[in-house]
């Protein structure tokens, strides 16, 4: 295993020219994968930019508007981190309305959100229609080990201590779903970002 320091600019370049290298009749599905102090929406949105740049047309979805109804979600408690690792996450939501449309032979058109969790109830979300060759960039957290199928998945790690420092009071509960998944999540690209502005890459 090596780390590379490299410069934020940079990092979003290399990943966006490594997006930018499938098919261009595909619809490359991309995973920035993170905890909410990761920010990995921020890293999602930076890409944008440049796969455009590069000729290619661009979806963004967050998780975060993918939440199962409070009524599910909540069945439990508010702070149990079982429940939130396994059942927060409305997976198949995501498949039918974003990731499936956009297999091959898929149809392009994509619901970019499915559920207002703060309101709980339907996010009422037109629906896009990307050509071929467009890319979903999908952001969010605990994406990774759920058999959903992406074509290139990023990991923002933080350090466990890292993590909890940043992590505010009323969502340390949370830890230990993070924990378990550090043992359980797989991602094609690993970058260290306990200081944002140093990341590193983990090759």
């Amino acid at each position: 295993m090596r780390i590379r320091p490299i410069a934020p600019a940079l990092l979003v370049e290399e990943i966006a020219d490594r997006i930018a290298a499938a098919d261009p009749e595909s619809w490359p599905r991309v995973a920035v994968d993170g905890a909410p102090p990761a920010r990995p929406g921020d890293l999602a949105d930076a890409l944008a930019g440049p796969l455009r740049l590069r000729g290619r047309e661009v979806v963004r979805v967050s998780a975060g508007d993918f939440l199962r109804p409070a009524s599910l979600r909540l069945e439990h408690g508010r702070t149990d981190p079982e429940v939130f690792y396994d059942e927060w996450l409305d997976s198949a939501g995501l498949l039918r309305e974003v990731l499936g449309p956009l297999r091959p032979g898929g149809s392009g058109r994509v619901l970019p959100a499915l559920w207002d969790s703060a309101a709980d109830r339907s996010a009422r979300a037109p629906y896009v229609t990307l050509p071929p060759g467009g890319v979903l960039l999908l952001d969010g957290g605990l994406l990774l080990g759920r058999g959903l199928p992406f074509d290139l998945t990023v990991h923002l790690w933080l350090s466990p201590s890292a993590l909890a420092r940043k992590t505010p009071p009323e969502d340390r509960w949370t830890l230990p779903a993070y924990a378990r998944y550090e043992e359980e999540r797989i991602a094609d690209l690993v970058v260290r970002v306990d200081h944002p502005d140093r990341p590193a890459l983990v090759e």
